[in-house]
């Protein structure tokens, strides 16, 4: 497995690839990695000759100085993950070799990032897309892997690469969850063992919420409002959102049809999680789906 800490190497290495032909499959992350990261891995390997995954805490798509500080950065255990999994390069850069000095340009979704996490959290879907834009044009992949957990981001990079025509098949995957249902995050490591205990709210308000509209419930309003309630009733749990929109616009529904986004943002202790499922819902029916 290679580690590469320049945008010239990465270059270097990714022509080389495409020289002899063979598909790239790029899973960009933050590191910390766990199973999740792993399964992106994985399903790449069954669609792509070299799985490449880039480890790189992204300081344009943080809004607190004090969350960035403290976001874990286990490099060496990343990489040995790395290299059970079978990837076959790391790109691993500092910050200066993203954003060098005088750097001032920057990709924005406008409409899909004002809502939900966006509107919580201010600049951080503009950070997102600039960053995975960035190592796009670097790598230059055939496909890029990424986890339902993180439905907007999904949506809005959809949005970004749909827009700007950017040659590459984008690819969400399942959320991958602990035993319990709680989503797998490297934010789950900031919860002591009572937050940890009550972090499951998550995934039992939208699995209480979706097996009510699997019965027949079509008013967003109701189920947004038992969403935010189930939350609110759990000891320590601050609710930042509890959302029925629109899997294509984000936007609010007041009537369920198509494809439903349930979402949830939960503050607990020092750690912010986030959850969600999908539905296809029609008059007669609804049952979950993907991204």
């Amino acid at each position: 497995m290679r580690v590469l800490e320049t945008v010239r190497e990465l270059h270097a290495l990714a022509d080389a690839e495409r020289a002899a032909g063979r598909r790239i499959a790029l899973v960009p992350t933050m590191g910390a990695l766990h199973a999740g990261h792993l399964a992106l891995c994985e399903l790449a390997r069954g669609r792509a000759d070299r799985v490449w995954v880039s480890i790189f805490v992204n300081p344009a798509q943080f809004d607190d100085a004090d969350d960035l500080a403290r976001y874990p950065r286990p490099l060496a255990s990343d990489l040995a993950r790395c290299r059970a999994a079978g990837v076959d390069a790391v790109f691993a850069p500092p910050v200066s070799e993203i954003y060098p000095p005088g750097s001032q340009t920057f990709v924005e979704v406008t409409e899909l990032a004002r809502d939900l996490c966006g509107a919580s959290r201010p600049g951080h879907f503009r950070g997102v897309c600039t960053v995975v834009l960035k190592l796009f044009t670097i790598v230059g992949p055939d496909l890029a892997y990424f986890g339902q957990k993180d439905a907007q981001q999904a949506i809005i990079l959809r949005k970004m690469v749909d827009d700007l025509n950017v040659p590459v098949e984008l690819r969400v995957c399942p959320t991958i969850r602990e035993s319990d249902g709680l989503a797998l995050s490297s934010r789950n490591q900031y919860l002591n063992a009572e937050e940890r205990r009550r972090a499951i709210v998550l995934i039992e308000s939208l699995r209480a919420a979706r097996d009510r509209i699997v019965a027949g419930e079509r008013d967003g309003t109701v189920i947004r409002e038992m969403l935010a309630e189930r939350i609110r009733k759990t000891p320590g749990a601050a609710l930042d959102y509890a959302a029925v929109v629109s899997a294509e616009t984000l936007q609010p529904l007041e009537r369920l049809e198509g494809k439903v986004l349930l979402a949830v943002a939960v503050r607990l202790g020092p750690a912010r999680l986030i959850d969600n499922l999908l539905l296809q819902v029609s008059d007669a029916s609804a049952e979950e789906t993907s991204l």
